[in-house]
């Protein structure tokens, strides 16, 4: 019964990193990219308009 107890958290792990891949590739694309897009989108315009504070050199 070792063998089982070897092979368990191998199998276990197997299984959890293909859903986590199932999941990153099911929520690509559709709504959900529009919505991303948006927000990205949005947040790339707001750094783009605030104010940069100028370098001013210490003398």
């Amino acid at each position: 019964m070792d063998y089982v107890s070897a092979l368990v958290p191998p199998v276990v792990m197997a299984a959890f990193f293909i859903g986590v891949v199932r999941v990153i590739v099911k929520t690509q694309g559709g709504a959900a990219k529009a919505k991303e897009d948006a927000a990205v989108d949005a947040a790339l315009a707001r750094a783009e308009r605030a104010p940069r504070p100028s370098a001013q050199p210490d003398a």
